[in-house]
């Protein structure tokens, strides 16, 4: 029996898992097996037929995720969570799950560029239709809906943009319509909590903050059991409307004795069965190890951030600065409203000379990683024009905020003084 808590720092250490109950280890082992025994024939049938719940074949769930998922879950306040092998995968799952040929999703174009271009290009070939809406209104995604809308979906705290999405005033529209509203966290987790806002999903990129070492690709997609999914059924036909991948199954129905998981449900027994996206049992384990710290990282993460914001202030290099305490207006207030727990280990800034200081800064640093990643304990920088975005069309480039000049930094933990020490000697080759 797991401890109970409603504090994120006793979750992260103690959620889905207390010791083996053979030998008393403390630490969750690493099954790293394929395949589970079943006690009878009844108990492979039961388990099948999803009349209980338990371990089949590594692909659909393994004991060591299984802990990942339950942790993830209490930390989000949600009911169910399925890891996945990358939050590339999770975004996917996260449509794929409710839309299929010929449904639409409403989405935000404040979106990391990888997520964009599945959502323009991959998905559209596969038959579902993304309308891409700009997030300042609202109401733009009210205007976007039509009967075969099955879902909005949009990043909380956008990479590289770094405007806070309206969560509320977004589920509030999508609730009207029996439309979940899909929140991708990954950039704020513990800093906002989206499923308080009225959020029905959360997707991760388990890869970045909450492993946090930059060792573990994996994904995450939680289920907050709060949305009425059958409240308008016609809304929601593939948890509403019997599944020829499941035996006829009505996952509303299916699922009803378990408890409000349908979603959750629905993706690990068709998606993940079908498509293979699993995370090993070693990554799991390691980003359990990363979640056991997170706390205390996102506090340093985001104290070095803002310190860095006040050193790169009054930069004469510097033409703007991207970051959510530098906003005003209605952004600085769906900060203030939605990141409880701080602005966040992402920043941008827009260089004055443009893509060639843009080059010359990157080039120069010797401590910061250069890499297209974001999460790490370490610092790391990049230049989304010549990397990241370099591919996108210009409509994505323009709609996530990247510039010829502009640089992404995610602030890691190391000491104050040679972040910033670091960041002098990009700036000064930037002037060059």
């Amino acid at each position: 029996m797991s401890v109970k808590s409603d504090h994120p720092e006793t979750i992260a250490l103690h959620a889905g898992w207390r010791a083996d109950a053979s030998n008393g280890a403390v630490a969750v082992p690493i099954y790293q097996t394929t395949s589970y025994q079943f006690k009878d024939t009844e108990h492979a049938a039961n388990l099948f037929a999803l009349k209980e719940l338990g371990q089949i074949y590594t692909r659909i769930g393994n004991p060591t995720t299984s802990v990942l998922e339950e942790r993830l879950a209490a930390l989000e306040g949600g009911a169910a969570a399925v890891a996945l092998a990358s939050g590339q995968a999770a975004s996917a799952f996260s449509v794929q799950n409710l839309a299929k040929a010929g449904d639409n999703i409403v989405s935000s174009t404040d979106l990391y560029g990888g997520t964009w271009n599945l959502f323009a290009n991959t998905l559209k070939d596969q038959g579902v239709e993304v309308r891409f809406v700009d997030p300042t209104d609202p109401e733009n995604f009210r205007r976007a809906t039509d009967l075969r809308t099955r879902a909005y979906y949009a990043e909380t705290l956008p990479n590289p943009k770094l405007c806070v999405f309206p969560i509320s005033e977004v589920a509030s529209i999508g609730k009207e319509y029996g439309i979940p509203l899909i929140i991708d966290n990954t950039a704020a987790p513990l800093l906002a909590r989206p499923f308080d806002h009225g959020a029905a999903i959360i997707v991760y990129s388990t890869t970045k903050y909450l492993a946090g070492h930059g060792t573990s690709i994996g994904g995450a997609i939680i289920d907050s059991g709060k949305f009425d999914w059958e409240k308008n059924p016609q809304r929601q036909p593939a948890l509403t409307t019997p599944d020829a991948s499941y035996h006829g199954a009505i996952w509303v129905e299916a699922v009803r004795s378990i408890g409000p998981v349908a979603y959750a449900i629905k993706a690990r027994t068709t998606l993940l069965r079908d498509l293979g996206s699993a995370i090993s049992p070693f990554n799991a384990f390691l980003t359990l190890q990363g979640i056991e710290t997170i706390t205390l990282r996102m506090e340093r993460h985001v104290q070095n951030t803002q310190k860095v914001v006040d050193f790169l202030a009054n930069k004469k290099e510097i033409a703007r600065i991207i970051y959510p305490s530098k906003q005003t207006g209605e952004m600085r207030r769906r900060a203030d409203k939605y990141l409880t727990g701080g602005y966040g280990a992402l920043l941008g800034f827009e260089l004055k000379g443009g893509m060639d200081a843009g080059r010359r800064f990157i080039d120069a640093l010797q401590m910061f990683y250069h890499v297209a990643n974001i999460g790490d304990a370490r610092s790391l920088a990049i230049h989304p024009a010549t990397t990241t975005h370099s591919q996108l069309g210009e409509e994505a480039q323009l709609a996530s905020g990247v510039t010829p000049g502009y640089v992404r930094l995610s602030i890691g933990l190391e000491h104050i003084d040679d972040i910033i020490a670091d960041l002098e000697r990009g700036l000064r080759a930037a002037n060059q």
